[in-house]
């Protein structure tokens, strides 16, 4: 069993920067694939990125590509993902994810552990 608690998401202007933190405890998070997903109002939950179990490889959704940054600390048993240059289009509950895959013909596939949930708000 993974306990997954994220935090650091709020309230930022358009081209303005945030960081989110995922603290994982529990069951050895170095063996598992980790991710970040949001969901919007009204709309489906999707795929943002995710990272391998050792940090070396990474996949990230077009519509962040070049903004997000995901990484993470197996010491520490933390994912981050350092969003920059946000829009509006990035307003969502943001969720850590652990024990999917890190590449999917549809998108990756999450894990069976989830976070509660951070809201970001992307407003002028």
């Amino acid at each position: 069993q993974v306990h997954l608690v994220e935090s650091g998401g709020g309230l930022v202007q358009p081209g303005g920067s945030l960081r989110l933190s995922c603290a994982a405890s529990g069951r050895t998070v170095s063996t598992i694939v980790m991710g970040w997903f949001r969901q919007a109002p009204g709309r489906e939950r999707e795929f943002v990125a995710t990272v391998g179990r050792s940090g070396d490889v990474t996949n990230y959704a077009d519509s962040v590509k070049g903004r997000f940054t995901i990484s993470r600390d197996n010491a520490k048993s933390t994912v981050n993902l350092q969003m920059n240059n946000l829009k509006p289009e990035d307003t969502a509950v943001y969720y850590c994810n652990g024990g999917g895959s890190i590449f999917g013909l549809r998108g990756p596939a999450p894990g069976n552990y989830w976070g509660q949930g951070t809201q970001v708000t992307v407003s002028s």
